[in-house]
């Protein structure tokens, strides 16, 4: 398969921009906001340019990964410095064709290579199992309160680097997206037609659905 991997580029942005809301649009709500996301994370100081990379196919960009700094908090106080992917987009027309594995793949390497020992992402399990990651509960990953998310996802880099502790999960404040000005920023692209699709009513299962820790 003939492909690139390599990191973004100013002249990138856009492009990458409007890959992303395709790749998202309808899919988790009617239209999309992952493409704003993407705009201002490039800014944030939680982003990690090293591992905003793009997959070019026969010269034409078709996907992007990036990541930001997280972090997890010990019941005694104690913070591990971990990160967190999302979005992660590939043109329509070519996904399910092994390129989302491939850049995903690729960046879990470099991020290693950045001494990384773990990641957290919120994702679909049947598109990330494969890739490595478990249910955060079996590293005893939680938001505030002991809540276990079935979406909540946790990868080892360094194997052991989760162990032996009860973990609070803490992510970037970048993901906090703010709606109107979400809106504004899509005004800037080509019209879409928003729609209503099962995919969605997936999403609200997965997202409200919660893991209960004991029963593990």
């Amino acid at each position: 398969m003939d492909y690139v991997i390599r990191n973004e580029k100013i002249e990138d942005y856009k492009i990458v921009e409007e890959l992303t809301r395709k790749a998202f649009w309808n899919i988790y709500v009617p239209g999309c906001k992952e493409h704003y996301l993407v705009h201002v994370m490039r800014k944030h100081k939680d982003f990690i340019p090293e591992l905003d990379y793009v997959i070019e196919k026969d010269k034409k960009i078709i996907g992007n990964i990036m990541y930001t700094k997280a972090k997890l908090v010990s019941g005694n106080g104690r913070e591990k410095l971990i990160s967190t992917f999302g979005p992660v987009s590939i043109l329509p027309e070519y996904q399910r064709r092994g390129f989302g594995k491939r850049l995903i793949e690729h960046s879990f390497m470099k991020a290693k290579e950045l001494k990384c020992e773990a990641i957290v992402i919120f994702g679909n399990p049947s598109n990330y199992v494969n890739l490595g990651f478990k249910s955060s509960s079996r590293f005893d990953i939680s938001l505030e309160d002991e809540i276990y998310p079935s979406a909540m996802l946790a990868k080892e880099l360094i194997e052991g680097s989760l162990k032996g502790e009860r973990w609070i999960y803490k992510d970037s404040d970048v993901y906090k997206i703010d709606e109107k000005k979400a809106e504004e920023f899509d005004l800037e692209f080509e019209k879409m037609e928003k729609k209503i699709q099962g995919s969605q009513e997936e999403f609200y299962i997965l997202s409200n659905s919660r893991i209960i820790r004991n029963s593990i």
